[in-house]
């Protein structure tokens, strides 16, 4: 395994704060390091799978089923980062808390995290299935992904094409109470790469260069159990680019064609006039 891939799973390991005074109940409050990175913030992708956890660790008979995150500000790789996790609700069924990530004095992130016990219930999906993942001969390099990724579509080109795109991914295997938060740390990589694509001359890899652009807010769902270690296909559309913003949604789906996620992302973009 690469010492990328051992970094980042080393930063989904939380330790839990010992509060004091000691908190009224549902409070509590755990550190998260940061990955090894060659800038100075850190990577929302990262946030994103440490919040999640942060909230699994404080329900851990109940699974996220949604996840709706605010970036007010990047965070400083060079400072650990504090998840504080306030209960709103916790039932038998459901819970519910908000997640805040704090580098004092600043919230770098807060996220509104609803949980559910899972149960048995009728099961019906309508979207199109998948369909076969590429062979090797698409594999694709992505800096902060250290593990497989195929995609027929070049996200690097700057040729125009549709705000569509697919992304196959499989990490290395990986306990799988890590398999949601590996696929949230994932979706934060490439939707604003999607919505790039039918500006002629414009990728991804232009931003801080050719313009500037940031995540604002990111929303995840699960529908179903994630297994980050098989293959599942990230389908990706950004439908519009307005206002200075980019949205984007997706879709998360295994190879044998179970959805098991969805997210969507609005992201600050500020293009050449």
């Amino acid at each position: 395994m690469s010492d990328m891939w051992n970094d980042l799973v080393t930063c989904l390991k939380l330790e839990p704060v010992a509060l004091e005074p000691p908190p009224d109940h549902g409070h509590c409050a755990y550190l998260g390091s940061n990955q090894h990175l060659p800038y100075h913030r850190v990577f929302g992708g990262q946030i994103l799978g440490q919040l999640l956890l942060a909230a699994r660790a404080t329900f851990p008979d109940k699974s996220v089923k949604s996840m709706h995150t605010v970036f007010p500000r990047e965070g400083r790789s060079d400072t650990p980062i504090r998840y504080e996790v306030t209960t709103a609700h916790e039932g038998r069924s459901f819970a519910g808390a908000t997640v805040t990530a704090r580098q004092d004095p600043h919230v770098v992130a807060a996220a509104v995290v609803s949980m559910h016990v899972p149960e048995d219930g009728r099961d019906r999906q309508t979207v199109p299935a998948p369909g076969a993942c590429p062979g090797a001969a698409h594999d694709v390099e992505m800096s902060l992904v250290p593990w497989q990724t195929r995609a027929v579509v070049d996200l690097d080109s700057t040729a125009a094409g549709p705000p569509d795109y697919e992304l196959w991914m499989r990490t290395p295997a990986v306990d799988p109470d890590l398999g949601a938060a590996l696929t949230a740390y994932a979706t934060d990589l490439t939707l604003i790469g999607t919505a790039l694509r039918p500006e002629e001359g414009l990728s991804h890899t232009g931003n801080g260069t050719r313009f500037r652009s940031a995540v604002t807010s990111h929303t995840l769902w699960f529908h179903r159990a994630v297994r980050s270690d098989d293959w599942q296909l990230l389908r990706q559309h950004s439908p519009i680019l307005a206002h200075g913003r980019t949205f984007g949604r997706g879709d998360i789906l295994t190879a044998d064609g179970r959805l098991v996620a969805s997210f969507a992302q609005e992201a600050l973009i500020r293009l050449p006039n």
